[in-house]
């Protein structure tokens, strides 16, 4: 499309139609840009009252000039351009006018203004600035082409009279929609930009249009066009005598933006009222369904056709029907906005917990409520876990056991009555963690407690908590246990039980076990009496032997020189066996010591050996050979020597009792074997009596059960009870070689010696 003819055509019928001065100054204006060579034009009116030229349009302005403007003239340019027509920029620049300072200004020395008066009753001049080295001379004539044109512009057809005065952009299309004229409005629109972009503003489809338009005879409207970011509705008008079509638009951006903005937000609240899982509806001012959401089936079980028209009220609960209604259109009718919770009937029967909000909406002129619109939510799981929340927070406050919260810094926040009663903390008082524990507890929670909680939910250990302001402490039993919040937080609660009542019975227990075992020790003595007073009477008597012999050499002092040297070895052999005798006596007060436990680190295999000869005599009775299979360097164990000695006495015993009945009369053997494994210290009583079965096995340990005719059958659970109390076991199992073995394991580790409380 050729753009200079057009322009100029819409020009002249601009002219023709005589519209505003600055309408016909835009399009003469736009025409002249469309040249080549013209790089600006501008149209300036002659303003005889103040003497200058005055620009005309909308176009861009030249800058003023310089000096005051109320001594401003152009009268000199004026009298020059009417004698002449046509002044080159270079001599307009030499004039003493207010335009050439304009010019100067704005830098613009190529090209020339032509005298034209685009009013018949006015004058004026057109400037056209060219591009550098552009020719003039063609300047002359164009001056003398835009004056023909402007005496002619009468003659022209009135085909479209109303277009040059139309408000909205307008323009004529031909036949085969290629434009003929274009109004001021739409040459406005178009600026500056080339007539080819013209099309860009109709529809895509306009030549089907104007076809349409014309074989139909009738008007096409609201048709839509996009160029950039406008949007326009165009209508096409047929005239059929002249084979044109009558083009006019209007600027719809923002309504049309605007509907669909409102289509996007009606397709959205639609998605949202189908697919939220709240119930969305609608209700008369006497609460009658209108109308609901689908949500309404998945709450409820009822579908929204099923609910309109039905009253509210008779899906609610008897004990919140009547106050809650009420309660309700009082408060929307004062405030326009409720919110309420209360309980409502499902379809199947049971009631849910319902939270909705409720808003009015008015009459405009009265302010009646016309319709209530409520959105409302299914809350019964946190209506229950609030309730849970509330009897799990009685259950805290009135639990015997103590209960701490700490944060995740270490901060106890939170005591119950229980933990405040047992450490005699006042009510508001918080206590530091450090201030309830010691040091090695305190390391112990913080660090493998607490890494155990987080891993696996729970750690707990035994521990005493330190009562505030008196010193005391108190025995618990402690479980940490971690949580966290609904942000993510962590935080902890400890659980302590005053184990201060098992403490109690631990040492009553602890002494009854003492009593009993020194019971059985003084029960093994008067068993062992026989071999013990065979064992102090032999040294008794080599005593007496020696003394007598000893007395009758020192009678024979004066006859016998060997007298002395013999008085001085029977001295010798009294004090040995008096020393032996003393042993003796010294390891039966050992054995039968009362008082305190003492665990301290032991060497087994001398405690083993002692056992050894307290059974001496009772193994010699037997013609029973203990057999001492002591490994070298066994480590220490920690536990008290008389009660191991006392277990080891006990199987010794059981053993020789076994061996005595299997073997009556003739020779037998005890292994006793000592060795270490695994950390453990094995320490075996072998026998080779007839041994036991299964069921024997398992009752062996029972209290009160024994074969023998005279035993209690406390010696084993007993003996079994001390070896558990020093960390370790004691089992039965077949010997390998027949008979029973008892086994004995202990802990092997380094303890400093302490004494048991």
């Amino acid at each position: 499309m050729s753009s200079t003819p057009v322009r100029l055509h819409t020009w002249l019928r601009l002219q023709r139609e005589q519209v505003a001065l600055s309408a016909r100054a835009d399009a003469l204006c736009r025409a002249l840009r469309g040249c080549a060579g013209v790089r600006q034009a501008y149209y300036l009116n002659w303003q005889a009252g103040a003497g200058i030229y005055a620009h005309e349009g909308s176009e861009a302005h030249l800058p003023p000039g310089q000096g005051d403007p109320l001594q401003a003239s152009d009268s000199l340019l004026h009298e020059r351009l009417q004698s002449s027509g046509v002044l080159d920029l270079t001599q307009v620049r030499a004039l003493d006018c207010w335009l050439a300072g304009r010019l100067r200004r704005a830098g613009i020395d190529q090209g020339a203004v032509l005298a034209l008066a685009l009013d018949e009753t006015g004058s004026g001049l057109l400037l056209v600035v060219t591009h550098e080295g552009a020719a003039l001379p063609w300047l002359g004539w164009m001056r003398e082409l835009l004056a023909s044109l402007l005496a002619c512009a009468g003659g022209l057809s009135r085909s479209s009279p109303l277009l040059g005065l139309d408000p909205q952009p307008s323009l004529l299309l031909d036949a085969e929609a290629r434009p003929l004229e274009l109004n001021a409005a739409l040459l406005a629109l178009l600026a500056d930009q080339p007539m080819d972009e013209l099309l860009h503003f109709l529809p895509v489809n306009h030549a089907a249009l104007v076809d349409a338009c014309l074989a139909q005879r009738r008007a096409i409207e609201a048709v839509e066009a996009e160029y950039g970011e406008r949007i326009l509705i165009w209508t096409f008008i047929p005239d059929p005598q002249q084979a044109r079509v009558l083009a006019r638009c209007r600027e719809a951006t923002a309504q049309v933006l605007a509907e669909r903005e409102a289509s996007r937000a009606r397709r959205l609240y639609r998605l949202i009222t189908e697919n939220t899982t709240d119930l969305i509806s609608r209700h008369a001012p006497d609460g009658r369904f209108l109308d609901a959401s689908p949500a309404a089936w998945r709450l409820l079980g009822f579908w929204p056709e099923e609910l309109r028209g039905q009253p509210v009220e008779g899906l609610l609960h008897p004990e919140d029907r009547v106050h809650l209604l009420a309660h309700s259109r009082e408060a929307l009718e004062m405030n326009g906005y409720h919110t309420m919770t209360y309980r409502v009937r499902h379809r199947d029967g049971h009631y849910l917990w319902f939270e909705t909000a409720s808003h009015a909406i008015r009459e405009t002129y009265t302010g009646a409520v016309v319709e209530v619109v409520s959105v409302s939510r299914d809350i019964t799981a946190r209506v229950q876990a609030e309730e849970n929340r509330r009897r799990l927070s009685e259950v805290v406050e009135v639990n015997t056991d103590l209960v701490l919260f700490i944060d995740a810094e270490g901060r106890v926040t939170y005591l119950n009555p229980a933990a405040r009663r047992t450490l005699r903390l006042p009510e508001g008082r918080m206590p530091a963690l450090e201030a309830l524990f010691d040091s090695e507890a305190l390391e112990q929670l913080r660090g493998a407690g607490r890494a155990a909680a987080e891993r696996e939910g729970v750690w707990s250990a035994d521990a005493r908590l330190l009562v505030q302001d008196v010193g005391a402490s108190v025995p618990v039993s402690l479980v940490l246990l971690t949580h966290r919040t609904t942000g993510g937080e962590r935080y902890y609660s400890l659980v302590a039980r005053d184990m201060s009542e098992r403490e109690l019975r631990e040492a009553q227990q602890r002494r009854h076990q003492e009593e009993l075992a020194h019971t059985g020790r003084l029960v093994t003595l008067g068993e062992l009496a026989s071999g013990i007073a065979h064992e102090i009477n032999q040294p008794l008597a080599a005593v007496v032997n020696y003394a007598s012999a000893s007395q009758r050499y020192l009678q024979s002092l004066g006859d016998n020189p060997q007298a002395v040297e013999r008085v001085a070895q029977g001295l010798e052999r009294i004090t040995e066996h008096a020393n032996h005798a003393s042993e003796v006596i010294k390891r039966l007060r050992a054995f039968l010591r009362k008082g305190q436990r003492l665990v301290q680190p032991l060497d087994v295999g001398e405690v083993a050996r002692d056992a050894v000869r307290l059974c001496a005599w009772e193994t010699a009775a037997a013609q029973v050979t203990v057999e001492q299979r002591l490994a070298a360097d066994l480590p220490p164990v920690c536990a008290d020597r008389v009660l191991l000695e006392q277990v080891l006495i006990n199987l010794l015993r059981n053993a020789i009792e076994a061996n005595r009945e299997a073997h009556l009369g003739r020779p037998s053997r005890i292994v006793l074997r000592a060795r270490h494994e695994a950390g453990e210290l094995l320490l075996d009583v072998q026998d080779q009596g007839a041994g036991l079965d299964e069921r024997e096995l398992e009752q062996a340990f029972t209290p009160f059960f024994t074969r023998k005719p005279d035993g209690l059958g406390l010696g084993l659970p007993m003996s079994r009870s001390i070896i558990e109390g020093f960390g370790g076991a004691l089992e039965g199992r077949p010997g390998e070689e027949g008979g029973l073995c008892m086994r004995c394991r202990l802990p092997v580790k380094t303890i400093t010696t302490t004494e048991e409380q």
